[in-house]
């Protein structure tokens, strides 16, 4: 009986809370010593990268103050970055990075003008007859280009029914004369000319480097010399564009034959805003990257003329107005010539 006693009074309550609590003791013990050692790991580590970062012993600077002072500084190696395009940028006008590096596709030589006459299909006769007056072809292409810096294609889309007979024709006549910019992507129609044109604009910059780019419809003769001679001496403008200007009536009755599905954008008098008539204008490179930048926001009306002028609203361009553009008939002096 005493042995049973003495067992029962080793294991009381009050001794059972003992052993629990010195055995809880031990375990947070040893749970603080190892975040202790954790956090000493930790800073440590983070006291050598500081160092790696300033290239010092030691920092008399916080940790969190040397991580704000990095950030800030590749914050402020971004910005420089981007001021240095933007700088860029402006000085060639409106032109993104891809435009500036040559991809083995665009002309090395710089030019003054590149010149791009509007066809259809079943204007053949129209073509041979510029061929003859006024475009070079074979070998006086690449003379023309390298004597007067001047550049001349004939600008054609394709068929909506593509490759049919309408497309082979055209792919066989440029087999001959290679002397087409056929735009793969565009649809030749009437009610297609003003995207026509934004899409040769595209073409032009992206594959020739010139001071102006310049359109001219299919019944037009120019006269090279004066048109070279009149557009040097307006090479020390940023932004022209230049023309015959015109402004006209807006047609709202859907019958007739320039009808303008915007007309109510134009106001009560239904007149159009000043824009260079369509046989022929002239744009500098800047206005014509433009163009080619911003292809998808911008804007086309029933017709290709007042689709161009009106992408050139609001942008500081000079519009000069120029007699001999006018090609209702030839005179001394003229550009161009209607017939």
């Amino acid at each position: 009986m005493h042995s049973r006693a003495s067992q029962n009074r080793l294991f009381t309550p009050s001794r059972i809370s003992v052993l629990l609590l010195a055995m809880f003791a031990t375990m947070a013990a040893v749970y603080v010593a190892g975040r202790l050692w954790q956090d000493a790991e930790n800073r440590v580590y983070l006291i050598q990268e500081l160092d790696k970062q300033t290239g010092q012993g030691q920092s008399a600077i916080s940790v969190d103050d040397t991580l704000k002072v990095i950030t800030c500084r590749e914050q402020q190696k971004k910005l420089s970055e981007l001021e240095m395009d933007l700088a860029a940028a402006t000085q060639e006008g409106f032109v993104p990075k891809h435009l500036s590096k040559n991809d083995g596709t665009r002309s090395k030589k710089k030019l003054l003008a590149a010149i791009g006459i509007i066809t259809t299909f079943g204007r053949k006769k129209n073509r041979d007859a510029i061929r003859k007056a006024w475009m070079p072809t074979g070998a006086a292409v690449e003379k023309m280009a390298d004597e007067k810096g001047i550049i001349v294609r004939f600008v054609i889309g394709r068929s909506a029914n593509h490759g049919d007979s309408l497309d082979r024709e055209i792919d066989n006549e440029n087999r001959h004369t290679n002397d087409f910019i056929i735009l793969d992507g565009q649809v030749e129609a009437p009610e297609e000319s003003p995207r026509k044109m934004k899409s040769f604009f595209i073409n032009a910059v992206e594959n020739w480097d010139a001071e102006f780019y310049a359109k001219v419809n299919d019944d037009v003769y120019v006269n090279i010399d004066a048109l070279g001679a009149m557009l040097t001496t307006h090479m020390d403008k940023p932004r022209v564009y230049i023309g015959c200007m015109k402004s006209g009536e807006v047609f709202s009755e859907q019958s007739h034959k320039w009808y303008e599905p915007e007309w109510w954008k134009f106001g009560d008098k239904k007149s159009y805003f000043r824009h260079a008539s369509g046989e022929m204008y002239v744009m500098s490179r800047a206005l014509a990257q433009f163009i080619s930048i911003n292809k998808s926001i911008l804007r086309t009306y029933a017709h290709d003329d007042v689709s161009t002028g009106s992408w050139f609203i609001g942008l500081d361009v000079k519009h000069i107005s120029e007699v001999k553009f006018c090609c209702s008939s030839w005179s001394s002096g003229a550009i161009c010539a209607a017939v």
